[in-house]
């Protein structure tokens, strides 16, 4: 069994991941810097949940301080790293673009400097859809021309693609870029549709449909996501810079995803139309072919069974939803 390096396991994604990598049998370390950008209850809940679980080293900081990520690699020698720290969202970096950049940029460059000083781990790594900007050539393929973003969060994340690629051309670090299309579940955040949706029917308000519910998104369940990161971490075959989509394969309209959480959620929504937002691009859609013929990845989890777990997890846990919407309130946080 291996040792791996987990970073932003008190984020949606990552804490799915320690989690299948404890049931595995691995040994996960942990790192987060706990910041309370958005939504802390849940950063704080996903992050205690951690703690309590048998195999699981917890450390607490900035993954940007060079020094201190340097130390960590020193210290705890991973096998394997999969590095998913980052500030999320389209939006939220037009109003914080440093923050953006420091997270995303600056700390993506110190995990892959400590990994070639320490070992040389396999680095899978986090990227996104939104590198591919507006693009209107569908499906999306990861040898299409992504030099184009529409959004700040974007071009941290392509830039982050090409620092490691630059260090396996460089240093011979083996780095696996995955490109995730609009990740969803329990325990996911709030400020994406799938709960912003599920919170506007349960309280009775409009649901927000930017775009007049226009957009299609490639809505993928965070299980299939998480088996996509497991793959790529392990699979023997891999070597060099390589750059995946993870993804449905299959673009949904808003319009849809809402009636599947009224028909999950027993109850209708009231709608509000509202102007597309800057940022936002009008669909997605991911070719995942490549992933599959090199690891054997398919998606498992269709749209309308990850509606229906998230449902289940929504409705079950209203003391999270509530603390969630009072955080939302505080901050003056948009919805979706």
């Amino acid at each position: 069994m291996a040792k791996v390096l987990v970073t932003g396991t008190a984020g949606f994604i990552g804490y799915h991941l320690a989690l299948r990598l404890i049931a595995d049998g691995h040994e996960v370390v942990g790192v987060d810097d706990l910041h309370p950008c958005a939504f802390p209850s849940l950063k704080a809940q996903r992050h205690r949940r951690l703690q309590e679980t048998p195999g699981y080293t917890d450390v607490v900081q900035d993954l940007a301080d060079a020094e201190a990520t340097d130390a960590l690699f020193a210290t705890h020698r991973p096998d394997l790293v999969a590095h998913l720290a980052a500030r999320t969202g389209v939006r939220t970096s037009v109003e914080h673009p440093f923050a953006y950049e420091r997270s995303n940029v600056l700390g993506t460059l110190a995990v892959l400097e400590a990994a070639r000083l320490h070992g040389r781990p396999r680095v899978v790594y986090a990227s996104s859809s939104s590198v591919y900007g507006d693009s209107t050539a569908m499906p999306w393929r990861e040898d299409d021309r992504a030099d184009t973003p529409v959004s700040l969060y974007a071009a941290t994340k392509r830039a982050g693609e090409l620092m490691a690629h630059a260090f396996t051309a460089t240093h011979g670090l083996c780095t696996i870029g995955l490109r995730f299309f609009t990740v969803y579940g329990p325990f996911g955040r709030p400020d994406m549709a799938v709960w912003t949706f599920a919170e506007a029917i349960a309280s009775g308000e409009p649901v927000p449909l930017f775009d007049g519910g226009n957009m299609q998104r490639d809505f993928t369940y965070v299980d299939d996501v998480v088996a996509a990161v497991c793959a790529a971490l392990f699979h023997p075959g891999l070597d060099g810079a390589r750059r995946f989509n993870v993804g449905a394969g299959a673009p949904q309209g808003l319009d849809t995803l809402l009636h599947l959480i009224e028909t999950a959620m027993g109850r209708p929504a009231l709608r509000k139309l509202l102007p597309a937002q800057a940022g936002d691009v009008a669909s997605t859609w991911a070719d995942c072919s490549a992933l599959e013929a090199t690891v054997g990845f398919r998606p498992r989890v269709s749209l309308q069974d990850g509606i229906a777990s998230f449902a289940r997890w929504f409705l079950d846990h209203p003391d999270i939803v509530q603390t969630v919407r009072s955080e939302r309130a505080r901050s003056g946080r948009p919805t979706r």
